[in-house]
């Protein structure tokens, strides 16, 4: 697939993303409690988040839609450890992820605060037109296969056969 048929996140771009997800969340008048970003592609979005919203009370949930080798679920589940809902009541939370594509991770993560917070945004930095969720707060809007910075090369150990390189 050539470039331009890709969106290409540097990690310049990056920064510039979450800082403009700050600023939307700022200008809506939204203060959240806790940032809870979705592992693994939102971890880097709610550190930044964070960060520029100055909230220290961060949390990550694991989603996962595959079982096993070409074992895919259709609906994707939440994997332990998951925050304690105790720990959830009353907040206003900040959910993030890289992209929405599906929106089936979003979905579920919305679904699990649903009975819990007093409240629950999302941020993405892309967003899929065809998204069963739309986020509260979207940096770009696109149908192209994304190309993030921290997934561009291949790992550098492979967990289910040896080192890679």
């Amino acid at each position: 697939m050539a470039d331009d048929e890709r969106e290409i996140l540097t990690y310049e771009l990056f920064g510039t993303a979450v800082r403009d997800l700050a600023h939307q969340v700022v200008d809506s008048g939204y203060e959240p409690d806790l940032v809870l970003s979705i592992a693994r592609g939102g971890l880097g979005l709610g550190m930044g988040l964070g960060y520029a919203l100055d909230v220290k009370n961060l949390s990550a949930v694991n989603v996962e839609f595959y079982t096993g080798v070409d074992q895919r679920l259709d609906v994707p589940i939440m994997l332990p450890p998951t925050p304690q809902a105790v720990d959830l009541s009353g907040l206003q939370v900040l959910i993030a992820d890289d992209v929405a594509d599906s929106g089936k991770t979003l979905e579920i993560v919305q679904e699990f605060c649903a009975d819990h917070v007093a409240e629950a945004r999302t941020a993405v930095i892309y967003e899929k037109p065809w998204t069963v969720v739309s986020a509260d707060y979207v940096w770009r809007r696109t149908d192209r296969w994304i190309n993030f910075p921290w997934s561009s090369e291949p790992p550098l150990v492979d967990r289910r056969g040896g080192q890679a390189h």
